[in-house]
């Protein structure tokens, strides 16, 4: 299957028309409106050009990579391909070279995998061939292939469309499979994501692990891991409810969390909770639900105190309790010298009760 080049467009110029007197004497007004504007600018500080800004395509690649356009789709923001196991799928990618200078183009397939915080990712090149990504088993990023189409050399300002095929192995297992076709060149690469779908019994499913709660007020999250135990991609959402002892705590209503979990993957995330309680013992149950899988739940128990307030009245206490044991100590002191009690008066010598012999007889 050949490269196909195709020249870009480029605007073509028109015919001057020739100026009418009212237009030139507008030509002449704004002429000396501006070099009445340049007299005037004259005294202000001069810009260097260090100063000025550069052009905003002055980082930008220079070419793009897209799936080509075809049949009842016109543009589409990734591949989408299906089949049973064994058998051999085509589809073409688009590359546009927009500069002025020829590029060389590097293509590959590579297995796509949720980041630990969720966001989507793409293993790098094999280290050697027939080795894994990684240190990963190879997925379907190695069932992608260019042929001798790997590498592409587009001239200035023509799109080129490249053909490749993906080989589902006979023993592929149903459901997704996540996959990318990367494009580099320049030191810069453009990822398209392959949405790959083996035939066969599919599976939603997931669960809820791990629940947690950090930070306190208005700065509290709920920390939690999800786990996708299916075969395919979810696009989950979330509920928080929350039991104190005072009654329902307000929580979090459900809502569509910004990620797509993909088969077998783990991701740890974090729920803000702004309504989180002052002072209370609170009993939380997560619950996520994704479409065709069963609701997952977790629980978990927190407490929450205003160390401030509680530190400010340990104080106080020990303070109190240090007083009173000063007090004891300063009363037993006295005792032990002989001397009265601190607040007992003195009695003379002569009035004195006799004292009595305890002999368990009465008198």
């Amino acid at each position: 299957m050949p490269v196909l080049h195709t020249p870009t467009s480029t605007p073509t110029s028109t015919p001057a028309s020739i100026p009418t007197p009212v237009q030139r004497l507008c030509t002449a007004l704004l002429a000396a409106a501006l070099l009445l504007g340049t007299a005037g600018a004259a005294t202000a500080t001069p810009v260097t050009a260090a100063a000025t800004p550069t052009a905003a395509t002055a980082d930008e690649p220079g070419w793009t990579a897209e799936p080509a356009a075809g049949g009842a789709a016109p543009t589409r923001p990734y591949f989408y391909l299906a089949g049973p196991a064994g058998t051999v799928l085509e589809d073409r990618l688009a590359l546009t070279n927009t500069s002025d200078r020829e590029r060389t183009v590097t293509l590959r397939g590579a297995d796509a995998y949720n980041a630990a915080d969720g966001a989507l990712a793409v293993r790098p090149p094999t280290p050697a061939a027939g080795g894994s990504q990684s240190g990963a088993a190879p997925g379907a990023g190695s069932w992608i292939s260019f042929g001798t189409a790997a590498t592409v050399k587009i001239p200035p300002r023509t799109r080129a469309v490249v053909p490749f095929t993906v080989t589902l192995p006979p023993a592929a297992l149903p459901g997704d499979h996540p996959a990318a076709v990367i494009a580099t060149a320049d030191d810069h690469e453009a990822g398209v994501r392959v949405h790959l779908r083996v035939g066969g019994p599919t599976l939603a499913a997931l669960t809820v692990e791990d629940v947690s709660v950090r930070g306190k007020g208005a700065r509290a999250v709920v920390a939690y891991t999800l786990v996708n135990r299916g075969n395919v991609a979810l696009a989950p959402e979330l509920a928080l409810r929350a039991e104190g002892l005072f009654g329902e705590v307000p929580g979090r209503t459900s809502r569509a969390l910004p990620l797509e979990l993909l088969p077998g993957q783990r991701v740890s995330l974090t729920e803000p909770w702004p309504g989180a309680p002052v002072l209370d013992d609170v009993a939380l149950t997560l619950t996520v639900t994704a479409p065709g899988a069963a609701p997952a739940t977790a629980t978990a128990s927190a407490w929450f105190v205003p160390w401030g307030i509680a530190g400010g009245v340990g104080a106080g206490l020990l303070g109190l309790g240090g007083v009173v044991l000063a007090a004891l100590l300063l009363v037993r002191g006295r005792r032990a010298r002989g001397g009265p009690p601190a607040e007992e008066e003195p009695v003379p010598a002569g009035n004195r009760a006799p004292e009595h012999e305890l002999t368990g007889a009465s008198r």
